[in-house]
């Protein structure tokens, strides 16, 4: 998720006030979608592309191992952001071993669509097809789906088939501040706010400037996303509406979440609230405890892949991959309790 990313209340009141004085300086109006003009296909992997099932094409970046791949991963990238959110934890992967996959989710990056959401369904079903292909291309060594923030969010829905997607391929989820803020952890305000916005002007969009929201405390990395022309600045309200469907959906499928998982949480997250991710481990399921571990950074921030301590982070998943039993090298097993104990 982009570092510019703002809390729901912030942006909708922002909306809710300009929209009715002719825009300010926060808004700028956005094109018609332009739609997927591609075909029914049998999608396939290139080394720069996914091509999906109905023919769109995804630009796709691969970071594989120079020796034998021992591992893989699919990572979903996070709200705004594109696949190259995963090259410094990639990098630091393939020299253990792991190779990764990441592609621009639709409405994000260079993808089609860009800045229009395409809905769980066809996000899920892009993610499975993609998991599918990836274990193929690697056959005989386990398969990861890792989603960072917005991605966790998918990750959720599509193991869980949520929105009636096919299943993708994982022997195991690796959920970085899962986008999981549902509408039964936000207030009145918000989802009143939130419901209005997308009725009085869906089509507007915010960049947010000013509101000091902090997603890491790497400043050189949030400053080169500000210059990337493939991170989006300017959100739809239609779009942020759209993933907090996907947050609703991904919180409510927390009970049937059975896979073999590691949640990674940050206590310096601004973005996604600490009660939303509390409410998706109490509804966990108790059977699949033993499977499923939860990690807490308290020097962590949203983008904990690419915070200062991200290598800590990245050398986290890399011990949990090859020994899902073992302690974490940082410990932050062991702070567990600090995020499962309410106050």
């Amino acid at each position: 998720m982009k570092h510019r990313w703002l809390k729901l209340g912030h942006i909708l009141a922002l909306t809710l006030a300009l929209a009715g004085c002719g825009g300010g300086g926060y808004l700028e109006r956005l094109p018609p979608a332009p739609g997927i003009a591609g075909l029914e296909a049998t999608p396939h992997l290139t080394a720069t592309d996914f091509r999906a099932d109905d023919g769109a094409r995804l630009p796709l970046r691969i970071w594989r191992p120079e020796g034998k791949v021992r591992a893989t991963i699919l990572a979903l990238h996070g709200f705004d952001d594109y696949s190259n959110a995963f090259a410094g934890a990639a990098a630091e992967w393939a020299r253990h071993g792991i190779a990764t996959y990441a592609y621009d989710q639709r409405g994000f990056g260079a993808a089609p669509d860009r800045g229009y959401w395409a809905g769980t369904y066809r996000l899920d079903q892009d993610a499975a097809i993609a998991s599918r292909l990836v274990a193929a291309h690697n056959p005989g060594v386990p398969h990861y789906l890792l989603g960072e923030s917005m991605g966790g969010a998918v990750a959720i829905t599509a193991v869980t088939g949520a929105a009636g997607a096919e299943r993708p391929v994982a022997d195991g989820v690796i959920l970085v501040a899962p986008a999981v803020w549902g509408r039964v952890t936000m207030n009145v305000f918000e989802r009143v706010a939130l419901w209005v916005g997308d009725r009085v002007a869906p089509g507007l969009a915010l960049t947010g400037q000013g509101l000091h929201i902090m997603a890491s405390d790497n400043i050189a990395m949030l400053r080169a996303l500000g210059r990337d022309p493939l991170v989006i600045k300017a959100t739809r309200i239609e779009t942020i509406y759209g993933l907090v469907d996907l947050m609703d959906r991904a919180l409510a499928a927390a009970p049937r979440l059975k896979e073999r998982m590691l949640l990674l949480y940050g206590e310096h997250d601004e973005l996604i609230p600490r009660d939303a991710v509390e409410t998706m481990i109490d509804n966990l399921p108790p059977r699949a405890a033993v499977r499923q571990r939860i990690a807490w950074y308290p020097q962590g921030y949203h983008m904990l892949l690419r915070d200062l301590d991200g290598l800590v982070v990245q050398r986290d998943i890399e011990s949990w991959i090859f020994d899902p039993a073992a302690p974490l090298p940082s410990g932050a097993d062991h702070n567990a309790y600090l995020l499962t104990a309410h106050e």
